[in-house]
């Protein structure tokens, strides 16, 4: 069966047969489609000719449809419906009714900090909308956002990958965390070596024991001794509260972390780096409405953090 050459159809046509489907009057489908009534003689002269067919006949005041208009009608009815709904869906964004998922590259750590509040104001002003969070590798995020794997990613991206877009959310540091009597934090005289020698825990999402405080110390001939390393943050309170291990953690994770009560919160005895948390996307997402919508949000939630 040889195929239609869909380049020479005017979607036009289809609409015109529908208008005159239902309203089964040249005269009342050309108001609806606010179009003349040559206008629209000539369409069905047109659609005539692509379906080899009379289509519709005038019999007393109406145009009644012949037995393959009837046929095709609904065929053409649900398909201008989807392309309409394609249209609407493409032009338009609503979250307050949106039930669009979302999924989000983000570590245990901007996870931590991020999603409470982002859950929180869309419980009230887009109940809807779901989430998914995706761990990534840097050297996949790339291609991750410009597959619509992810829609945007969160975390420290010194170099983003080409035909992305970045945006700084908010700044990050370094703080310690010990048990709450552990004998060598609560001397006066803690110094870096005195910090140095300590058992640490390197929360790393690297598969290395560096981290920047190592870098630091190097600088002033100290190595200290990392017991463990570990990629999840959950971890960290029973691990610490339990031993004479100290780690440095991210700012904004010490408090919720001393409210447990066996922990205390204390400044590093060296001089660390802030660093920035971002967002990034894809080029290809800039102008989605459901995207801007996501980072919106995003760089609304960070602002308050």
């Amino acid at each position: 069966m040889k195929s239609i050459d869909l380049t020479s159809i005017d979607l036009n046509l289809l609409v015109t047969f529908e208008a005159l489907f239902e309203e089964r009057s040249v005269t009342k489908a050309a108001n609806r489609l606010y179009l003349g009534q040559p206008a629209i003689s000539a369409a069905l002269g047109r659609l005539r000719a692509l379906f080899q067919d009379e289509l519709f006949i005038r019999i007393g005041r109406e145009m009644q449809p012949t037995a393959k208009a009837t046929e095709i009608a609904s065929g053409i009815s649900t398909a201008l419906q989807q392309i309409r709904q394609i249209l609407e869906s493409s032009q338009t964004f609503d979250p307050a009714t949106s039930q669009h998922t979302f999924a989000i590259g983000s570590s245990d750590y901007t996870s931590y900090v991020v999603m409470p509040k982002l859950l929180e104001i869309c419980r009230q002003t887009a109940p809807g909308i779901n989430f998914r969070l995706i761990g990534f590798d840097k050297d996949q995020i790339g291609e991750l956002l410009e597959q619509r794997e992810i829609d945007v990613a969160l975390g420290v991206f010194q170099e983003p990958p080409r035909q992305t877009m970045q945006v700084p959310l908010f700044s990050e540091h370094f703080i310690g965390i010990s048990r709450h009597e552990h004998p060598l934090i609560t001397q006066e005289a803690f110094t870096s070596e005195t910090f140095a020698a300590l058992p640490h825990v390197l929360f790393t999402l690297r598969r290395d024991d560096v981290g920047e405080l190592d870098k630091v110390l190097a600088q002033d001939n100290l190595q200290r001794r990392i017991v463990l390393t570990t990629p999840h943050l959950l971890i960290l309170p029973a691990i610490i509260s339990s031993s004479d291990l100290v780690t440095a953690i991210p700012s904004r994770l010490a408090k919720p972390f001393a409210c447990q009560g066996s922990l205390k919160i204390f400044e590093l005895p060296v001089q660390t780096e802030p660093w920035m948390i971002s967002m990034l996307w894809s080029k290809l997402a800039d102008q989605d409405q459901a995207n801007r919508w996501l980072r919106h949000m995003l760089k609304s939630v960070c602002e308050r953090i």
